[in-house]
């Protein structure tokens, strides 16, 4: 006969990210919670999505493209540099808020037991739900310049979306692990966003680095998983509307599929460093 106590789990230890797919249910709610705090008391509420994309890309525009003319080398520099803008505003928001949703969520995670990866996973979701009205701007402005893409430039997009959301939460479970026991975390990560926007050829175009660069760091660039989603979104909705020929990246496809590598690397990463942390969150929060 089986001893009884087999029925029970030892407290603290689940099944990792499973357990968020089992309690989708809680995701939903927590995600609409994150997003109700987010806009209590606003008067615009969601349409912030849209507001401030637009102003950061209109300060970014005029100040690189027209003021410096960085852009003058790239055709439809505005489209080009907005593509590249939205992704790497997704990873930003994403990875930056799971950094801190363990800490920020300390009232619930000291009270109930739940699958703390809630708090990460949630935290991506809710910066989908803000990359959503930028897609929007973004195909309007691509209708609106000619755009005509093939399958597989959809394919590219779609890949570039999941290898950002991926990483994100990779690496949000890993810094937001971490940032229970050394708030210095956030900081840290606050700085690698800063890299990571002027790193990625978003405001320029990757043969700059080309140039500057021997082959080996050009192929280091470009295995960063932002870096590849990125170009994906280039191929995707840019690239369809210039006119004149441009030079893409090589094997950008097999490329983008060595980036969702890096991505699922990093979400192993930081499920293992997560799960062997957060029997501790409890106290340490």
């Amino acid at each position: 006969m089986a001893n009884s106590t087999d029925i029970y789990a030892v407290p603290g230890v689940g099944a990792g990210l499973l357990d968020v797919f089992r309690r989708r249910y809680l995701l939903k709610l927590i995600v609409r919670k994150e997003l109700r705090v987010r806009y209590r008391g606003s008067v615009l509420g969601l349409a912030w999505s849209y507001v401030k994309p637009l102003v950061q890309y209109l300060v970014l525009f005029f100040a690189l493209g027209i003021v410096l003319r960085v852009g003058d080398q790239i055709p439809n520099y505005a489209l080009y540099m907005f593509s590249g803008v939205i992704v790497v505003n997704f990873f930003t928001e994403a990875f930056s808020n799971a950094t801190r949703s363990i800490v920020w969520n300390a009232a619930l995670v000291k009270k109930i037991y739940l699958p703390r990866e809630l708090f990460p996973v949630a935290s991506v979701w809710v910066a989908a739900v803000h990359f959503l009205p930028q897609l929007v701007v973004l195909l309007a402005a691509a209708l609106f310049s000619g755009w005509r893409p093939d399958v597989m430039q959809l394919v590219g997009a779609a890949l570039g979306f999941v290898i950002v959301a991926v990483t994100a939460t990779g690496l949000g479970l890993l810094a937001g692990a971490i940032n229970v026991f050394f708030r210095d975390a956030e900081n840290i990560v606050d700085m690698l966003m800063m890299i990571v926007t002027w790193t990625s050829p978003v405001l320029y175009d990757w043969t700059m680095i080309r140039r500057l660069a021997p082959d080996w760091v050009l192929t280091i660039y470009q295995l960063n998983p932002v870096t590849v989603a990125v170009e994906l979104f280039h191929w995707a909705f840019w690239y369809p509307t210039v006119t004149k020929p441009v030079e893409l990246p090589p094997h950008l496809m097999l490329t983008g599929l060595a980036g969702l590598g890096m991505a699922a690397v990093f979400l192993i990463i930081g499920q293992l460093v997560f799960r062997r942390l957060e029997g501790h969150f409890a106290q340490e929060v």
